[in-house]
């Protein structure tokens, strides 16, 4: 039997929704849309509007299927064929600013995933990009843009080396993504991974390969509360 239980989750036989992760953690349950078919991407995207009416709440990873579901059932959602999300419902005021700098334009779905989840979680995205360091001249150039951040999300793949430089230009706190972008022997972003998690620049931390939703999920919390006057108290 399905339906909403007191715990705070609502049973759909397929799965048990999360409605009251918002109220845990400032932020709704997302959908995450790889090994789902296309009607419970729809489902389950419908139910957590209905719970949080007031704000976006997010799906990603969405087959070109399950994108052309969302857009006929849920005509109200807005999908980003780019970073293979949708998003249903108003986005919230955004609250600081998260600066998203992919090396090269073969990274730009992952970039996307993290720019799209940044707005949804209420920061601000800008998104500088194709600024790898075979052209260190194109990231210098933008170094302004870089500073007055107030969360980093650098993505690159091939030899990730771009999180590295960045770091070693600004203080800005910075949150790498290695992806699966290069040629064998990058090992499908494992050999980005592991330059990034050996970066010698301090305050680099990183997330999964091609994991721009994790990414942004960190860098708008940590943009949300740079954005809060000191002592107003945690995320509503």
């Amino acid at each position: 039997m399905t339906g909403v239980a007191d715990r705070g989750y609502e049973d759909l036989g397929y799965a048990r929704l999360d409605t009251d992760r918002a109220s845990r953690t400032g932020d709704p349950e997302v959908v995450y849309g790889s090994g789902k078919t296309p009607a419970q991407i729809v489902e389950l995207l419908a139910r957590l509007h209905a719970s949080h009416p007031e704000r976006a709440v997010l799906a990603t990873r969405l087959s070109d299927d399950a994108a052309a579901a969302v857009g006929t059932d849920l005509p109200a959602a807005v999908i980003d064929d780019v970073a293979q999300t949708a998003w249903l419902g108003p986005l919230p005021e955004p609250q600081g600013t998260v600066c998203i700098v992919s090396a090269g334009t073969s990274d730009a779905s992952v970039a996307r995933e993290a720019a799209v989840t940044t707005q949804v979680y209420g920061a601000h995205a800008v998104e500088l990009t194709d600024v790898g360091v075979a052209g260190v001249h194109r990231l210098l150039a933008v170094k302004d843009q870089l500073d007055a951040a107030d969360c980093l999300i650098v993505v690159a793949g091939m030899e990730g080396a771009l999180p590295s430089v960045v770091g070693g230009l600004t203080g800005v706190p910075l949150v790498a993504v290695p992806t699966s972008v290069g040629y064998g022997a990058s090992f499908g972003g494992i050999a980005a991974l592991l330059a990034m998690l050996n970066s010698c620049a301090a305050g680099v931390t990183v997330v999964n390969i091609d994991n721009g939703y994790g990414a942004g999920v960190f860098a708008a919390r940590v943009a949300r509360r740079a954005a809060k006057p000191v002592g107003s108290g945690p995320d509503a």
